[in-house]
């Protein structure tokens, strides 16, 4: 029995596509319009536009309003290791923390958003932290920007009775060098346990716009608690990655 040709539009995708990986439409190159894709390959303007979207929701393009489409330029994946808490413990000669070394840039290159709030543990945040529902919390949401360019997101909570009317809540005090484990320890419950939890999701429209991410990319969340000793002193909810930046390294001492 025949095998039925494959749709017009997987075709042109897939020539697209083959360009993009063997480097011959290198990233930042325009694709040819709608119109020569049409005539190229005597299609109509919806099956071309078909291709092209398939391409968009695989990260491999972006379409920008008045520029056509163009191959993305994805940057180097960044490698981010479990090893990088116990780097911020120790004596720094200039100012860093887990960020600064993930992306390897100076503090001057370092920019941190941020917005701070009272808040309630919903029942989820209590089991995180052990502790019971409805506990006060301080809530600070940060936007990470290397050399001008955000990068994550990170949402985390700490116990209101410990931080309250301390300079840890007070945002103007941000970016604190070694960053939330410096913070801790500054508090006198210097972090002794780190542990995530990682999933991967689509971003929701408002990080999608935050960090600048094309169409069909996914991100990583990072859920984590810092425990020092017993007591779980911080919760991440979530520390959010764009999926293509990033690769997550765990190395094991048995």
């Amino acid at each position: 029995m025949p095998v039925p040709d494959r749709p017009a539009y997987l075709r042109i995708a897939d020539s697209l596509r083959e360009g993009i990986r063997d480097g011959s439409v290198p990233p930042g190159s325009r694709l040819p319009t709608i119109a020569e894709l049409c005539e190229v390959h005597g299609v109509s303007e919806i099956v071309v536009r078909q291709a092209v979207a398939l391409l968009r929701g695989e990260g491999l393009v972006e379409t920008r309003r008045g520029g056509g489409t163009l191959v993305k330029v994805i940057p180097p994946a960044r490698r981010v290791a479990m090893d990088r808490y116990r780097a911020v413990t120790r004596p720094m000669a200039v100012p860093e923390t887990t960020f600064t070394r993930d992306q390897r840039i100076t503090w001057e290159e370092y920019r941190l958003d941020r917005q701070f709030s009272r808040v309630r543990a919903d029942d989820d945040l209590g089991a995180l932290f052990e502790l019971p529902t409805g506990t006060e919390l301080l809530r600070r949401r940060f936007v990470f920007y290397s050399r001008g360019e955000p990068q994550q997101i990170s949402v985390n909570y700490l116990p209101w009775a410990l931080v309250g009317d301390t300079p840890v809540s007070d945002p103007a005090r941000e970016p604190w060098p070694g960053g939330t484990l410096a913070q801790l320890a500054y508090l006198g419950h210097p972090p002794t346990r780190v542990e995530e939890s990682v999933r991967s999701r689509m971003p929701t429209p408002e990080e999608a716009e935050t960090l600048g991410m094309s169409e069909g990319v996914p991100v990583l969340a990072i859920t984590r608690r810092l425990l020092s000793r017993v007591d779980v002193m911080e919760v991440c909810r979530d520390i959010v990655l764009p999926a293509d930046r990033v690769v997550l390294d765990y190395s094991i001492d048995l």
